[in-house]
């Protein structure tokens, strides 16, 4: 297989195989599909346009949709979140949040769901995310441009409950109120 600078290394992949090997024999490598997963994130290339050294891209869609719907990503994601802290000699679930938004440019077509951000004049989604005071991710919710911080950090907060039980608190500008994370944290 060519090599790419998006390829696993063995010690990276080493640290997930555990969560996508379910033991089953398989006519493909998961490494492999993983691999061309990662390619085609980095890249931004279409399914269709994958190299073929990463196999049928139907294949390689076909895992990446079924590791979606199973909460694989989010599971690979909390094992590297928790792994990166114990290595930086922090503990693997963070008491500190903070909360921002960011809106993103779309296309005029084909894209559902977009709105328009008066204050910083974008027409498209906006991406209302958590991070620990390392930057690692907490959690993410991605939303119409035209939703206001307030409303979409209630829904990244309830989505993130239960996930970390140190979480004390989340710090958040002007625009992102605290009162989802105070009824947030009365109710866990």
């Amino acid at each position: 297989m060519k090599s790419y600078p998006t390829n696993l290394t063995d010690s990276q992949w080493q640290c997930i195989e555990k969560i996508l090997n379910d033991k089953r024999k398989r006519k493909v490598c998961l490494r492999v599909v993983l691999n061309g997963i990662l390619y085609l994130v980095r890249s931004g290339c279409q399914w269709r346009m994958l190299p073929k050294c990463f196999g049928c891209w139907i294949t390689v869609y076909y895992y990446f949709r079924k590791w979606m719907l199973a909460g694989v990503w989010r599971r690979v994601q909390a094992r590297l979140r928790r792994m990166v802290r114990v290595k930086s000699r922090r503990r693997a679930c963070p008491s500190l949040g903070i909360i921002d938004s960011q809106s993103v440019k779309n296309s005029e077509w084909g894209i559902p769901d977009k709105g328009f951000d008066g204050n910083k004049k974008v027409n498209g989604r906006k991406r209302h995310i958590v991070v620990d005071t390392m930057g690692l991710l907490m959690g993410v919710v991605v939303t119409r441009a035209n939703v206001h911080d307030s409303i979409a950090a209630e829904d990244v907060i309830k989505g993130m409950k239960g996930l970390f039980p140190r979480l004390r608190k989340i710090l958040a500008d002007g625009g992102t109120p605290a009162n989802g994370w105070s009824s947030w944290r009365e109710s866990t």
